[in-house]
């Protein structure tokens, strides 16, 4: 258990300790060696601002913006979410300095975009230098298939038996794509139109890949935009969080309702205009990015790390073989389906909960008060519930004309291992065409 957890996790200050399926074209160093070398931002991804503050061990001061403060206030509770950070306070960075605190460009955003919300500022004084090993939800994939496994009874056999054949249904229609993928990530080239193509159908039937895509596409923004404004926030020591937002809400229709990745899928003309339409330089080459970068995440997120991935294949393939071969792949398929079940108001608690208390537990074990989304360094950071050696504070915020935030209020509400409730609407398959 501690080892899935540990793979789930990234250290960019640290060579790289995965173990990886054999015969990828590209190592999972290889591609570390050319974003941080390669790439105009890439200097970012093992000194930024948000890591130089972990590793100093310092007091923190953390933005989040809730709708609920009178609930806060009334309960003197604090219940924390999951998505990408399994079980902690959503939040961004703020920097102390003369004028007042200062937002990460992530937590300005959200301000910006999200007007009826309050800004609460967080100060985390830990116990000393925090390690900056961040979560990477692409690699929850082995931890799903446990948990589903072990809470499998909370289902009812039709519920199972449904399930079963929803998620098989998908990996048969999509192991074409899933089986080029693979090639790829061998280095065996596919056109690239071509692959963007097969990847944006493949989607729908494997919403995980929307994921990886939406990921990958961010990451290639974030990392080798020039703009004014992408160099403004890398003096300040963060990556811009602007492009990848612009490029959700471009993408999908009614992203700003329900941001679900698994409506993220582009065909190959669309991406280009897409990338155009944010930063036309970036454009040329996206594509081919995306060919590369996605076929190596994906072997590396869906197949165990003993498996060859020349040598897997999904065409003709049962659950009981791709559960040996890919847990990641079948682990991410399961943990999306729950989360349309009708049921899943009550499911929810059961699965998600198990896995926060396991994250709690290895953050408490590694000395992390303040888990962050490891895919990039890119300011998402929470805050950990339960770690006994770490101190919090909160306040009510104000803004003033500068965009500087400055304490007014004092919380009193304390931090509980509980989850806020939450669950998606039933899945709108028509709505899937939106993107194309």
């Amino acid at each position: 258990m501690r080892d899935e957890w540990e793979h789930a996790h990234t250290d960019y200050t640290m060579p790289v300790q995965r173990r990886t399926p054999a015969s990828l074209a590209e190592s999972e160093s290889d591609w570390r060696h050319y974003l941080e070398r390669s790439t105009p931002n890439g200097w970012l991804i093992r000194n930024n601002a948000m890591t130089e503050a972990l590793l100093s061990g310092q007091r923190m001061y953390l933005l989040h913006t809730t709708r609920d403060i009178n609930a806060i206030r009334t309960s003197r509770q604090l219940h924390v979410s999951t998505g990408c950070l399994v079980g902690a306070l959503y939040c961004s960075p703020l920097t102390s300095q003369r004028e007042g605190l200062r937002p990460h460009n992530l937590g300005a955003y959200l301000m910006q975009t999200k007007p009826s919300t309050k800004p609460l500022v967080f100060e985390v004084v830990p116990d000393g230098p925090i390690r900056p090993k961040g979560v990477d939800y692409l690699h929850l994939g082995a931890i799903h298939l446990r948990i589903y496994l072990r809470y499998q009874s909370f289902l009812a056999p039709a519920e199972n038996d449904q399930l079963d054949r929803t998620v098989l249904a998908g990996l048969r229609a999509a192991a074409p794509f899933l089986d080029v993928a693979l090639r790829n990530a061998a280095g065996h080239a596919t056109p690239t139109p071509e692959f963007i193509d097969q990847l944006s159908a493949a989607v729908a039937h494997v919403p995980f890949l929307g994921y990886l895509y939406f990921e990958v596409l961010s990451e290639y923004l974030m990392l080798h935009s020039v703009t004014p404004e992408t160099k403004t926030y890398a003096q300040a020591g963060e990556l811009n969080n602007w492009l990848y937002k612009r490029l959700a809400f471009a993408a999908v229709d009614g992203m700003d309702q329900l941001f679900d990745l698994a409506r993220f899928r582009p065909r190959h003309d669309r991406l280009v205009q897409l990338i155009e339409g944010i930063e036309p330089d970036l454009s040329p080459a996206a594509a081919e990015y995306v060919r590369r970068r996605l076929s190596h995440l994906f072997a590396r997120t869906a197949l165990h790390p003993s498996q060859d991935a020349a040598s897997v294949t999904f065409q003709g393939a049962d659950l009981s073989a791709i559960q040996e071969a890919a847990p990641g792949l079948l682990g991410q398929m399961i943990f999306r389906e729950i989360r349309y079940m009708s049921r899943y108001r009550q499911l929810y608690h059961c699965f998600e909960k198990a896995k926060a208390l396991e994250a709690w537990d290895y953050w408490n074990k590694e000395g992390i008060p303040t888990p962050f989304n490891g895919i990039l360094p890119k300011g998402e950071i929470g805050i950990h519930p339960v770690y006994p050696r770490a101190s919090v504070r909160a306040w009510t915020a104000e803004r003033d004309e500068k965009g500087y935030l400055h304490p007014v209020e004092e919380i009193q509400a304390a931090f509980t291992p509980h989850l806020a409730s939450w669950w998606a609407p039933p899945r709108q398959r028509e709505m899937q065409n939106a993107t194309e």
